[in-house]
């Protein structure tokens, strides 16, 4: 991650300019809060998000991130006059990172849940979130595009996000042609887990983070961090590292009271350790 974990002690007394910070019980909820600009991403919002998230991966307390959005657009990826080095006066208090922010990258070293609520259209690097999420439940009225060659750019880090979604050549001619996905054909594609009713986004956001946490945070949090090894090793290196990974969860505190609770017939009382 980007941060050490001795970085994000205090990460409950920090001042964020552009993320509205709520937990409650086991659920982290970050919300894009920078409506005037379609929650575009500037430099301060990346920093936010990169520091959030890891805060989420180092917090044993929190067991699930939720990252929706304010305003009547979810996000519309980079914002290119701050990049370009228009200055922004805001009251953020995070530090400045270890190394470049690179967003896909935090997501993937998150190792846990991450749910998306998407109830409006999501442009070009508002991607990066949308598919770094394990989940994404999209209103019926939400919208995915790519409008990048349309400004003589191209989506290069959204496409590799895309390729471990959707196929090469799908990923490809929607990056190529600016193409708009509505929410039913974005879960055709598997960019969308589940498409419900604007009036049934907060419901069933909440109905998966529930049943979510039914389960171990512990052998969940292994299990993403396995997924994402394993496109880093060999074929002949996988099985040899997932059985190291078997012992590792057969060790924790939440695999002794599952076999316990089973044993016991009785619901098992996670602790996420």
């Amino acid at each position: 991650m980007l941060y050490t974990q001795s970085q994000v002690q205090d990460f409950s007394q920090q001042t964020f300019a552009h993320l509205l910070v709520k937990q409650e019980e086991n659920l982290l909820t970050l919300t894009l809060n920078r409506p005037e600009k379609k929650n575009a991403l500037n430099p301060t919002l990346f920093k936010e998000l990169a520091f959030a998230l890891s805060y989420a991966k180092y917090a044993s307390d929190v067991w699930a991130v939720l990252i929706a959005a304010n305003g009547d657009v979810f996000c519309a990826g980079a914002d290119l006059k701050a990049f370009a080095g228009a200055i922004e006066q805001n009251n953020s208090t995070i530090p400045e990172p270890n190394s470049e922010i690179v967003i896909g990258d935090v997501f993937n070293a998150l190792h846990k849940p991450c749910i998306a609520k998407v109830h409006a259209p999501v442009y070009a690097g508002g991607f990066l979130i949308v598919c770094g999420c394990t989940h994404v439940i999209a209103s019926d009225n939400a919208t995915f595009s790519l409008p990048e060659v349309k400004r003589g750019l191209f989506p290069f880090q959204v496409l590799k996000s895309l390729l471990g979604i959707m196929s090469a050549r799908e990923a490809l001619d929607f990056c190529m042609r600016a193409k708009t996905m509505d929410a039913m054909q974005a879960q055709t594609v598997g960019l969308a887990t589940k498409v419900v009713a604007v009036n049934q986004l907060d419901a069933e956001v909440q109905a998966l983070a529930t049943e979510l946490f039914q389960f171990s945070p512990s052998a969940i949090r292994l299990g993403l961090e396995a997924y994402q090894q394993l496109k880093n090793i060999s074929d002949a290196e996988a099985h040899g590292y997932l059985k190291q990974m078997l012992n590792k969860a057969i060790q924790t505190d939440d695999a002794a009271e599952g076999i316990a609770a089973f044993t016991e017939k009785r619901k098992p009382v996670w602790k996420g350790l």
